[in-house]
């Protein structure tokens, strides 16, 4: 009987180990992308706003070619500027249209950020549920030292 507890608790925590772990540390990093995509945009909503604030009509920038070389570059005319949509395209907006468009971006950065969030609570639930599986097969008082192990 000894021997079939322990096969037992073997499974849940290889199931604990190769299936849930490896689950929550993608959706971690997955959201952790979807998050540096919500400061991208925020970022340029925020320039975006402080050139119309300041009726900024030319600029000077230094623009990344690559590998962290960077060119000096002016902009004649700021009131039309290119945003990055995804795939390598990019499509020219006036201001008021950029900043409809990273609204919008940004309304479903949130509902993404919100299901990872979901998705996390959930595998950590997951694994909870499978730590106490444990517990009860292994007959163990219910404490922290389990839980801190796997954690």
């Amino acid at each position: 009987m000894d021997n079939i507890r322990q096969e037992k608790v073997q499974r849940y925590e290889e199931f604990v180990d190769k299936r849930l772990k490896p689950d929550l540390q993608h959706a971690i990093a997955q959201r952790d992308k979807v998050f540096e995509q919500q400061k991208i945009f925020a970022d340029l909503r925020k320039n975006i706003e402080n050139l119309e604030k300041n009726s900024v009509t030319s600029l000077r920038t230094m623009v990344n070619l690559g590998s962290e070389v960077y060119l000096q570059a002016e902009v004649p005319n700021t009131q039309h500027i290119f945003v990055d949509i995804g795939l390598g395209f990019h499509v020219e907006f006036t201001w008021s249209e950029a900043l409809n468009y990273i609204a919008k971006r940004e309304e479903k950065i949130a509902r993404q950020i919100e299901e990872y969030t979901q998705l996390i609570a959930s595998i950590k639930a997951q694994i909870k549920l499978v730590l106490e599986g444990i517990r009860e097969i292994l007959q163990l008082p219910v404490g922290k030292s389990s839980q801190e192990r796997i954690f």
